[in-house]
């Protein structure tokens, strides 16, 4: 069983940063592109970025395209996201999840995810 442990949310101004880990434990990264989704209060959860198994694929929500950064580190089965210029629109619990792939480029798209971690909070308020 793989387990995912988010980290890194908090409460911060507008135009201010924050990076978010997920950290997982029982199974190797390596196999498993990685996305990023979110859920604002009242709203459907959605993807935010991807990040192939090789992490030479990457994409993202237009919303967030220029503002955010996707990245794995491997070594330390850890996967991050980066964001900048956060906006009150990006409050929301950020969640990372893991798919098993069976090409290096892939990054699937939907919900379908294998394992999911519970969540981190984000807030940005001033």
């Amino acid at each position: 069983q793989l387990q995912l442990v988010e980290s890194g949310g908090g409460l911060v101004q507008p135009g201010g940063s924050l990076r978010l880990s997920c950290a997982a434990s029982g199974k190797t990264l390596n196999p498993y592109a990685i996305r990023w989704f979110r859920q604002a209060p009242g709203k459907e959860r959605e993807g935010v970025s991807c990040i192939s198994r090789n992490g030479g694929s990457t994409n993202y929500a237009d919303s967030v395209k220029g503002r955010f950064t996707i990245s794995r580190d491997n070594a330390k089965n850890t996967a991050y996201l980066q964001m900048k210029n956060l906006k009150p629109e990006d409050t929301a619990i950020y969640y990372c999840a893991v798919r098993l792939v069976a090409t290096d480029w892939t990054c699937p798209r939907g919900n379908l995810y294998d394992y999911w971690g519970q969540g981190t909070q984000v807030t940005v308020s001033s």
